[in-house]
This record gives C-alpha cells, sequence and structure tokens, in this order.
C-alpha cells in the first residue's frame, strides 16, 4: 500500500527576492554614509547674546592689518605678535596639561575665513576644542 505524493516540492530557490534586499540595504548604506561627516571640526559656536559655560584657557587673536595685507597672531593678548608656525608650538605648550584643551578665536572682521580656518586646522590635529569669539549686539 504505497500512497504516492501528486505535488513535489521544488529544491530550487528564487533569488530575486534576495537582491532586492541588498540593493536596499546598499542603498541605505551609501545615504547614511553621507551623512555621518568623522572629519568635522569640533567647534563651540556662541550666540553673541548669550555667555558659553566652556571657558576657553588660551586665546588667539588674528590682527589684520589691509594697508599691507598682513596678519599678526597673538597669545593670551599679549603685545608681542608671532609668526602663524610659531602658534601650534605655543599652543601645544599653553594645552599640554589640560585636561580638556579649549582656545577661543578672536579675529576682526576683515580676516579672510583661511586664515581662521588654518587656526581650526590645528585644533582638528591636535584634538583641540575651538571657541570662536564673537562680539555682542
Amino acid at each position: 500500500m504505497a500512497i504516492k505524493r501528486t505535488t513535489k516540492t521544488d529544491a530550487a530557490f528564487s533569488m530575486s527576492s534576495m537582491t532586492d534586499i541588498v540593493f536596499l540595504l546598499l542603498i541605505f548604506f551609501l545615504v547614511t554614509s553621507t551623512l555621518i561627516n568623522p572629519n568635522a571640526l569640533k567647534l563651540l559656536l556662541p550666540k553673541s547674546t548669550n555667555q558659553i559655560s566652556d571657558k576657553a584657557t588660551v586665546s588667539v587673536s588674528i590682527k589684520h592689518y589691509p594697508a599691507n595685507n598682513t596678519f599678526t597672531y597673538h597669545i593670551n593678548g599679549s603685545a608681542k605678535p608671532i609668526q602663524f608656525s610659531e602658534v601650534e608650538g605655543a599652543l601645544d605648550e599653553l594645552l599640554r596639561d589640560s585636561d580638556d584643551p579649549t582656545f577661543s578665536i578672536y579675529a576682526d572682521k576683515t580676516v579672510p575665513i583661511e586664515q581662521v580656518v588654518d587656526l581650526m586646522n590645528i585644533a582638528k590635529h591636535n584634538k583641540y576644542k575651538v571657541i570662536l569669539a564673537t562680539s555682542p549686539e
């Protein structure tokens, strides 16, 4: 008394649904990876009407002389200017023992943004936090 099945199971596997899932995952990861920027600078941008809670221990001032298009850098409000090549060493010396190294940038209105970005790059390389100082309204 052998009972035979009339329907047989198909051992083949359809890959079309698997390729759809892989394609959707690929799109998801491409979109989310563009939203994450690991090379961003850590900036604390205070509003000009409020005080910030994080106090910088060191300040760097950039003075622009438009007549001859030169710039001077001053650490902690010192009257003696230093060259840009000396700024990183001075910041390293002053912020070495700090547990949360932070410095603020004070720039004239006429200072080109590339000068400020150069200071921000120093902060990025040394993992310092930066406060961009503004004047009150």
